[in-house]
Order: structure tokens, then sequence, then C-alpha cells
């Protein structure tokens, strides 16, 4: 499948995978279970009949799972209801890894091989023949770079080995590095065969909207899209927390203070990228005061409160927000 994928950080690559008109670009972060927000969002969106269709949709980690179902369209926002609301930890991993990570995620790749079928195939390549597109990001380990997987361009081979590569893609891309294991992937290159190894895209960026080189700030490059939409799934503000003395909590309180700092980055580029190209600009993130408590990962109860968050939002006037230092420093609150 010489037409599956891109290095993500190739301007020359990317420029020939995009969509031949402009239109809209949704744009999804990472977050882990805090991609209930963006499911409910989206949901919300369509109940308030105002969600376009999109050109191209790119998702990373989290927002990898939500892409395929939100470049689908409203009729796939029962799916993302279910896979937001109605999972727990136990239908994503267990632990006990095997020298690659400190969890197994078989149960995932059951919950992959369930919601990615051959129905959805189809509709993936219907769409892609329309000249949309649907990129996802993972991080090729071997090459220490990120590689863009053109979902559609997959989906129209329509055959048992496009839909396990679709499901290994989506399953890499979600991959934590120590805390899940790396997916292999087969390829060819040089007359020989060998395997990959691929992990979570948010080891580049948290979000992918086109390759750095594209967004520097002595960048002149104008991107063909009418709106840029980020749905950030995560709180873009510090929290004051105590943290324990253990090797995972300082660990994992370092991780997400960093996923901030560089997610709020990256939001102020995107930004000055769409005035730069005379581009709509619209971001929506998680508000700050919302406070649900959750009982450890993937806490069902949890991603059912920040659903109803998310869904109350992209139903109300103003889903989204028009510039950068409102998301990083002006909370707003919405019904919860």
């Amino acid at each position: 499948m010489p037409d599956a994928r891109f290095w993500a950080d190739s301007e020359r690559e990317y420029l020939r995978a995009l969509p031949a008109s402009p239109g809209p670009w949704l744009i999804l972060s990472t977050g882990g279970e805090d991609g209930a927000f963006g499911a409910g969002l989206l949901s919300g969106w369509s109940k308030a009949g105002t969600r376009p269709e999109f050109s191209l949709v790119t998702g990373v980690s989290t927002g990898a799972l939500i892409a395929p179902f939100a470049f689908l369209g409203a009729r796939y926002d029962e799916q993302l209801r279910d896979a937001y609301t109605t999972i727990s930890a136990i239908d994503i991993f267990e632990v006990g890894g095997k020298g690659e990570s400190f969890l197994d995620t078989w149960p995932l790749h059951s919950l992959i091989e369930k919601r990615v079928t051959p129905e959805l195939l189809k509709e993936l390549a219907a769409e892609h023949a329309r000249g949309r597109r649907l990129f996802i990001i993972t991080t090729n380990l071997d090459a220490g770079r990120p590689v863009a997987w053109d979902i559609g361009a997959i989906a129209t081979y329509a055959d048992k080995a496009a839909l396990d590569l679709i499901r290994k893609v989506m399953i890499a891309a979600i991959s934590i590095p120590g805390a899940f294991p790396p997916v292999l992937i087969g390829v060819e290159g040089n007359g020989r065969k060998f395997e990959e190894m691929h992990v979570d895209g948010g080891l580049a960026d948290q979000f992918y909207i086109a390759p750095d080189s594209m967004l520097f700030s002595t960048s002149t490059t104008k991107l063909p899209a009418t709106d840029f939409y980020i749905i950030a799934n995560m709180k873009l503000t510090a929290e004051f927390q105590l943290t324990e003395r253990t090797t995972q909590s300082i660990l994992g309180r370092s991780v997400s203070a960093a996923i901030k700092f560089v997610t709020r980055n990256a939001i102020d580029r995107a930004y000055a990228t769409a005035k730069r190209s005379g581009i709509g600009f619209h971001v929506a993130y998680v508000d700050q005061d919302f406070s649900a408590p959750a009982r450890g990962a993937f806490d069902p109860d949890y991603m059912k409160a920040l659903y109803e968050v998310g869904f109350a939002r992209g139903a109300g006037p103003k889903p989204f927000l028009a510039a950068p230092d409102e998301a990083s420093t002006k909370p707003r609150k919405v019904a919860q």
C-alpha cells in the first residue's frame, strides 16, 4: 500500500496528501479518558445542527480513536457516546506486561476489532473517494519520526490486510511507551521485509495540523483550510495538587504538567498559522472548574460526567473560543 502513509514532518509528502479542495479541518488531541469531552462536544454539536462536514480530520492518541467516527459524521455519534461512557479500565488493559510495558492491551485489541468493521472500512473508502482525508498519527520509534497514516487511502484496498492495518494503526496511536506495548507493523523497503515499532503519536505533538516547519513563526506557508476546529481533550491551566513522594506519582505529575505546557504552545502556533493563512480559528478544551472525581484510569462515571459537559458545550451557543489567550487564561463555566 504505497499511499498508506507519509512522514508527518515532511512538507512535500504532506502537501501531496492533503484534500484537493479547501474546507474546515477538525483537529483532535491527546487526552486518554478525557477524550469523553471531545466525543460529547461532537455529539452536542450535531444536536445543535451547526456541525460542518470536515475536509480533513486528524487524530493523535485518544483523538485517533475518535477521528474515524467524527470523520463519518453524526450517524456515528452514538458509537462515540458508547465508547467513552460504557467502558472501563478492564476494557483497555490488564496489569502484567511481557517485557515491553507495564500493561497488556489485549482487551483494547478486542475492543478495536468490534468497532472497526468491514462496513466502517467501506464508508471510509467512500469518503476518501469524495476527496476528504483522515490522518491518524503514530511515532515510528525506529526512525524517531512521526508518521501520518492516510486511513481513507488504506480503506480503498477493501481487503482483510487493509482492515488489519487500520486496527493496528489505531492501537499504535494510543500505545503510551512504557505503559502500553508498542505495535509492530510489517513493511517492505529496499527489497527486504521487516517490522517497524510504532507507539503513541503524542510523542511528537499533542495534536497534528501540519509539519512543524510549516507552523514556525518564520514560515510563509498558507494552509488550504477554511477553518481550524481544535478540540483539546484536557484542561489547559495548571492545578495545585500535592504530589506523593513515589516514582509513579512524580512521573505522572511531571508528564501532566509538560503536556499542558506543550499543548498551550501548540495552540498558540496554530492560531498564528491560522491568522497568517486567513483561516478561521476555533478551540475547545475542558473547563478548569470541571471537578468530577475519578476512581482511577478510565472510570466510567468520570467519563460520563465529562461527556455530558462536552455535550452541553457542543449544543450551546458558543462551543469554541476564538483565541488562544482565552483558552489558556480564562476558564469558563458551563452547565454541568
